[in-house]
């Protein structure tokens, strides 16, 4: 499929050298040299995707990624960084970039990125779901079977769990396979652009329709289509989807013309969605039609034999994509992950592998490389085992002891130097502002001087 994209890159060299790449691929392409003028064009044409460097003048790209967020909150944004500024890239990841690419990169790197994106490309082998536990097993056989259906399908399961990546596997093994796989967070849209954005709008619905737009429902045509944590949907909205749902038909707001629809249904919910018909806060005409074969991702912690071959698969997409060698985990770091409850599941264990990564001193990841994320404290009391973050470790004086307490020194003097705030390094380490100063007065009594290291 042709992609509709904009380069924002300072660097007029770099940024010829993109856009001819992109051109050559088929694609049609914008470009910007600041993000001020990348923001004029965003709120003036129809985009698939934005692909901005970080470090500009004026409005930098963690800026434009904020602006676009917040008006054009379902536009993917890539963020182009600096080998070796790792720090920056993980910070866009938390702000809500989409994905990241170190400079300088191949032509090949910059069509992978692109691959996820581009709904008529060909998925990549690793994104073959991890199912090593009996139940992912058994889910993927019930999933691979409805698959050669066109039944709607409802996933629930805990935030972060990969319902998505099950959607898109129903679609990888469904005849469909070789049409567009659309999906849209349901969550993600504010209210009132939720529906033009499913259905599609004429030139002139609405203030700001500048164009024409085919909605998601119009884009997945012989495909499928992922409404994504639909339960975030209005009571309103969900009456008008129930009517498409049963019509297989879809009218564009400010237009005349229906349409008739060829598009498999898959639904996400990370909600007992049962429990939210009975209070009233989703129609149950909906429930049933999109229940007809309903599918439940079970989470992390009751599929340990999945945390171990995600963790290596998430470590060697990460390390190839920060240009680093693949490090080998390290048994005492095996048990620690398994150990750990992952209250935010899969997407959790990925920001873990990030932070190892990012941690690393040589080419093997040991226990006390990893920066495990607390339980909440609403959490605590539905999981059984958790493992507690930075938190004082006993051990007897000697080389352990030492060499512990000089790894804590190093990662928070790290987090200090690479955050802009005492808060944002906090919340790298995985831990309170309070219990950062409460670590960084305890060493300074053991004459450890963080303030002092800070500044050299």
């Amino acid at each position: 499929m042709i992609m509709r994209l904009l380069v924002v890159e300072d660097d007029p060299r770099l940024r010829e050298a993109i856009v001819d790449t992109l051109m050559l691929k088929g694609h049609e392409v914008c470009e910007a040299p600041n993000g001020v003028e990348a923001i004029a064009i965003v709120r003036s044409q129809n985009l698939d995707l934005v692909l901005s460097d970080i470090n500009m003048p004026g409005m930098d790209g963690l800026e434009l990624l904020q602006t676009i967020k917040q008006e054009h909150p379902w536009l993917p944004v890539v963020l182009m960084t600096a080998y070796g500024d790792v720090g920056q890239a993980v910070k866009a990841m938390q702000r809500g970039a989409n994905d990241y690419l170190m400079k300088p990169f191949e032509l090949q790197e910059l069509d992978a990125l692109l691959r996820p994106f581009n709904n008529d490309a060909p998925v990549a082998d690793d994104s073959e779901p991890v199912c090593e536990a009996l139940a992912s097993q058994q889910l993927f056989q019930l999933a691979q079977r409805v698959a050669q259906t066109d039944s709607t399908v409802l996933i629930s399961g805990e935030s972060g769990t990969g319902k998505e990546v099950l959607a898109r596997y129903i679609h990888q093994q469904s005849d469909r396979r070789h049409q567009p796989f659309i999906a849209i967070n349901c969550a993600a849209i504010p209210e009132n652009m939720l529906e033009a954005m499913l259905f599609g709008y004429e030139k002139g619905a609405f203030t700001g329709a500048y164009n024409a737009m085919p909605g998601k429902f119009e884009q997945a045509e012989g495909g499928t289509l992922l409404l994504d944590e639909i339960t975030e949907m209005d009571l309103g909205l969900q009456a008008k989807l129930l009517r498409v749902l049963q019509e297989r038909q879809v009218e564009r707001l400010g237009g005349k013309k229906v349409l008739d629809l060829d598009v498999r249904i898959v639904a996400t919910t990370n909600r007992e969605l049962a429990d939210y018909v009975a209070e009233g806060k989703f129609r149950e005409d909906l429930y049933y039609r999109l229940s007809v074969f309903p599918l439940q991702w079970l989470p992390l912690r009751e599929r340990k034999d999945d945390i171990l071959p995600l963790a290596g698969r998430l470590l060697a997409h990460h390390a190839r994509k920060m240009k680093r060698p693949v490090p080998r985990l390290m048994a005492d770091a095996e048990q620690k992950l398994l150990a750990h409850p992952w209250p935010g599941n899969v997407r959790e264990l990925d920001n873990t592998m990030q932070r190892a990564l990012i941690m690393q001193t040589g080419p093997q990841l040991f226990a006390n490389d990893f920066i495990l994320t607390p339980v909440p404290k609403n959490r605590q009391e539905n999981i059984s085992v958790a493992t507690p973050v930075m938190t004082e470790v006993m051990v007897d004086d000697g080389e352990l002891g030492n060499d512990l307490r000089h790894r804590e020194v190093e990662l928070i003097v790290r987090a200090l130097k690479e955050e802009p705030s005492r808060k944002e390094a906090a919340d790298r380490l995985g831990i309170s502002p309070r219990t950062l100063r409460y670590k960084m007065a305890k060493l300074r009594d053991e004459g450890v001087d963080v303030e002092a290291m800070l500044v050299s």
